[in-house]
């Protein structure tokens, strides 16, 4: 009765190319968002010379011209009519 007993381990296929792939892209995909939700709670303290350098874009950025919108061709003001009883 007890030799009937088989306590070797199973057979377990070796993994396959793909599925190492999958595994190891999981594992690669998973630091990379761990890295991004860490990039949002850790602030990063700014330098004081990196505060005086953006002047300079902004005042370029003031002298666009705003677009003149255009009316479309396509609306028509609504005819207002009245229901016929």
């Amino acid at each position: 009765m007890a030799s009937d007993l088989d306590f070797s381990p199973p057979e377990v296929p070796e993994p396959t190319f793909l599925e190492n792939l999958l595994r190891y892209g999981l594992f690669l995909g998973a630091i990379f968002q761990l890295i991004c939700v860490l990039a949002i709670i850790v602030p990063i303290p700014k330098s004081h010379d990196a505060e005086a350098e953006p002047a300079e874009p902004r005042s370029a950025e003031v002298t666009r011209k705003p677009k003149a919108t255009v009316p479309s061709a396509n609306k028509r003001p609504k005819k207002e009519t009245k229901k016929k009883r």
